[in-house]
């Protein structure tokens, strides 16, 4: 199976008022790699259900929404299929699973990794110790195979997505671009613990770099949010509605980071299901051992990861809420539900 995203060529999806789809709209009219494909206004939340039945048989709806998968077929709310187990159906496995049998007992041929002798405390942040993983899945699209075993060199990675105050700080001291919805230079009421979105890449990149960190990688993002096990979601592999941020709650929007404590992922990271997506440092590229041509990769396009408050499962592209999921888009792209969090170098 394959998944369509809309990339800054053609659309972003919206469900913000009307003030946040006409920033969105005037920001994809002005960007230099395309004209804008897609009408907006159709993702008006009083439109939606029309827009998700409507998405594979007009013209101006199929240019982003390309492959007729249909909606039944991915309901959360259905029997578990191959990717929403029960717990009997699949319990955890190790990477000693996953080695060839010619490997089996014995060490994966890779290069070694560090361990620092001392792991500093470093306030808001998590430390993930060097080692194997298992990341990706062969149960669902194309870009997300096969499972296999990767590793990263120990690293720390924040417990929190970056929030808005903590944007501001940035901002203040940068002269930065404000996000598109604060009004009058200010982060919207009551938002100053919710996660910061409408940022680009690049925006998220600088951030990390101002506060001496830098954004993760995509392999150490999805060993923070899985672990060594290869969890579905931070917290098992049985779907659980009420862990995290995620549309299947009609959520309106992004809330507090950190409101989710039963949705923790094995090393305690919060919202790494849900809330917003998160850029990473990597291009979109396919995993290593994947021969499945995809018109789409390249380095042209940055990946994210999570899901978030909103999700393409509406339209047809799959459940965003596993931990192996991928989105990508340009790096230029600033969207309602895009934010990111820090890592950093022992």
């Amino acid at each position: 199976m394959r998944k369509y995203f809309c990339l800054a060529l053609g659309c972003v999806l919206w469900t913000a008022g009307s003030a946040s789809s006409a920033a969105a709209f005037e920001f994809l009219q002005d960007a230099p790699h395309g004209k804008l494909t897609c009408n907006t206004a159709c993702h008006l939340p009083e439109k939606l259900q029309q827009a998700r039945a409507e998405k594979t048989k007009k013209a101006e709806c199929r240019s982003c929404h390309q492959g007729p998968l249909p909606l039944a077929t991915l309901s959360p709310f259905r029997k578990p299929g191959p990717f929403l187990f029960t717990e009997s159906q699949r319990p955890n496995r190790r990477v000693q699973s996953l080695r060839p049998p010619a490997l089996a007992g014995g060490p994966v041929a890779s290069a070694p990794t560090r361990t620092p002798a001392t792991i500093r405390n470093i306030p808001g942040m998590v430390h993930v110790n060097a080692g194997e993983f298992i990341m990706g899945s062969n149960e669902r699209w194309d870009d997300e195979s096969p499972e296999h075993i990767s590793q990263t060199e120990a690293f720390y990675i924040d417990l929190y997505e970056v929030t808005n105050a903590d944007y501001k700080n940035f901002v203040d001291a940068t002269q930065r671009k404000l996000p598109y919805h604060w009004a009058q230079d200010r982060i919207p009421k009551d938002q100053e613990d919710h996660p910061v979105t409408y940022v680009s890449w690049l925006d998220a990149r600088d951030y990390c770099q101002w506060t001496g960190k830098r954004l993760p990688d995509e392999k150490e993002w999805e060993k923070a949010a899985r672990g060594e096990a290869g969890n579905i979601y931070p917290w098992g592999h049985l779907w659980t509605l009420d862990k995290s941020n995620n549309p299947y709650k009609h959520s309106p929007g992004t809330e507090p980071v950190g409101a989710y404590p039963e949705g923790r992922s094995v090393y305690g990271l919060y919202d790494m299901s849900g809330n917003v997506w998160e850029w990473v440092d990597a291009y979109y590229l396919p995993h290593p051992g994947n021969t499945i041509p995809k018109p789409e990769y390249g380095r042209d396009k940055r990946v994210l990861k999570g899901g978030s408050w909103f999700d393409c499962l509406s339209y047809g592209c799959g459940l965003s809420a596993p931990t192996f999921n991928r989105s990508f888009f340009n790096p230029e792209v600033r969207n309602n539900s895009f934010g990111f969090r820090c890592a950093k170098n022992p």
